[in-house]
């Protein structure tokens, strides 16, 4: 028997594809429904391994529990919880999502992690993705605000090598800047690529370390959350 040519193949492949992202959006897009009833602005943060996401958002935490802000955390790793034990210094809730090979986080692992949660009771919700710069730009997890993250150690170029990744962002993030000068980081050429791939993008450059940058990434955050607030008013109106 002739094994079939892989042209035949191909189009199975990505109608079984198609059929999967079309059920997780279904489920992003109730879940989004909810987060936004409740007035929970979920922010879901892509970067690659080593970024610097992790120190950034235990900085984060850190500064919203000190300001009595009511917050908490999903994070999507390979395997450990080392994340989440780091995130939790904090002093906000943290939640561990454990992906044993799966390069991306999905809708129904945030929807099964967010059991035993009030959303009424969360002012912020934040999901660290897996480290990967590619497969969690197809996956809506129902965020309103996706953060694309480069650190000044990666190079002023990833936003053109993975386009896809500031497409689908909302934000980007630049982390480490005080490393900016050590590790030759080019910062117009960095901000002029990631304009030529995203026209307009709002950019925040960032230190966990010095708290550079800290408060009008924070300030842009809650910004975010007030505009969701008047947005769910006029719509109960």
């Amino acid at each position: 028997m002739t094994p079939p040519e892989p042209a035949m193949i191909e189009p199975r492949i990505l109608e079984v594809r198609t059929k999967i992202l079309k059920k997780n959006d279904e489920l992003a897009r109730d879940m989004r429904d909810q987060f936004q009833s409740a007035e929970v602005l979920v922010t879901n943060m892509v970067s690659s391994p080593g970024t610097g996401k992790t120190t950034l958002l235990r900085e984060m935490l850190t500064r919203f529990v000190a300001a009595g802000d009511r917050v908490a955390a999903i994070v999507g790793d390979l395997e450990t919880d080392n994340d989440a034990r780091r995130l939790a210094e904090s002093g906000a809730p943290v939640r561990q999502i454990m992906t044993h090979g799966c390069c991306h986080l999905e809708a129904d692992m945030i929807e099964e992690h967010l059991e035993g949660w009030e959303l009424s009771e969360l002012d912020f919700l934040f999901i660290e993705n897996v480290g990967n710069l590619v497969c969690p730009t197809s996956w809506d997890l129902g965020e309103s605000v996706r953060v694309a993250l480069l650190s000044v150690t990666e190079g002023e170029d990833k936003p053109l090598k993975y386009p896809g990744l500031f497409n689908t962002s909302d934000v980007a993030v630049i982390t480490k800047i005080d490393l900016a000068i050590p590790c030759e980081f080019d910062r117009n050429l960095a901000l002029e690529n990631i304009q030529s791939v995203r026209p307009g993008m709002q950019v925040f450059e960032t230190s966990a370390k010095t708290g550079e940058g800290m408060d009008l990434w924070i300030d842009y955050l809650r910004q975010k959350r007030n505009q969701l607030i008047g947005t769910v008013g006029s719509i109960g109106k």
